[in-house]
This record gives structure tokens, C-alpha cells and sequence, in this order.
């Protein structure tokens, strides 16, 4: 089991994790009726693929022996109606700026391959950028 999830009530799930025990909750947005205390549904949905993307290169710098610590994302969600969906993932990424221009190109390529972003509908816009700098560890 990957994960079971419980409705608690006023537009609210738990939702844990079936191997950790994690727990992670959400809440309907206030453009849907929610409160808005918690991640939406959808909000998990564009998390995932910044997440995917950072583990994805995390798993290529300690192969390549690229200390990556300290990568971030910023990610926003734009979304659409009739049927309301995602139409747009936007994810700033930062990582560090010593990279020389090759591992630039191979952590690129491979945040682009990562499975949620292959698993998401192709009419989903992903507006990705990779932004180099000092970063903060």
C-alpha cells in the first residue's frame, strides 16, 4: 500500500504514508470552498513534481560525487476551469552555482526526465528554470 487517506470532516483529509507512518494533511483551497490551512490536493500534486525533480538530481550528484545540499524550489500552480485542473506548473529551481556547464546539462536533463513529470497530463504546462547561485546550506 502506498498510502491510505481519511476525510475528517470540513473539506479535510489525512493522509499517511504506508511504509513511514507519515502523515500529511490537506484541505480544500479558498477558491473551492476550503480554509485553506493545508496543502490542496492539487498543491500536493505540483509539489511532487519540484520534489521529484530535486530527488532526481539529488540521486545523480551523489553518484557523481556533486555536493547538491541545499537545492531548492519554488513552486506555483496556476490552475484552470471548466473542468477546473492544473493548466500550468511553474518550478524555479536553485542549485549551486560551481556546477561547470556539463553537470549543468546532466542534472537539467535529468530533473526534465523525472516519473511525475512524465506522469502528468501533457496539457499541463511545465515552466521550468534552473537558476544558479551561492547557495545557503
Amino acid at each position: 500500500m502506498t498510502s491510505k487517506s481519511k476525510y475528517l470532516g470540513n473539506l479535510r483529509t489525512e493522509n499517511e504514508h504506508g511504509q513511514s507512518k507519515a502523515k500529511v494533511l490537506s484541505d480544500a483551497p479558498i477558491d473551492n470552498h476550503g480554509k485553506g490551512e493545508a496543502f490542496s490536493p492539487t498543491d500536493l500534486v505540483a509539489t511532487a513534481l519540484a520534489s521529484c525533480m530535486l530527488t532526481m538530481m539529488g540521486i545523480i550528484g551523489e553518484r557523481e560525487n556533486l555536493n547538491l545540499k541545499g537545492m531548492t524550489a519554488e513552486t506555483t500552480k496556476t490552475m484552470a476551469s471548466s473542468p477546473r485542473r492544473i493548466s500550468k506548473i511553474k518550478v524555479g529551481l536553485k542549485l549551486p552555482d560551481y556546477l561547470s556547464q556539463e553537470e549543468r546539462e546532466l542534472l537539467e536533463n535529468t530533473a526534465k526526465k523525472c516519473p511525475v513529470h512524465f506522469s502528468l497530463h501533457p496539457d499541463i504546462e511545465k515552466d521550468v528554470q534552473f537558476n544558479y547561485e551561492k547557495l545557503k546550506t
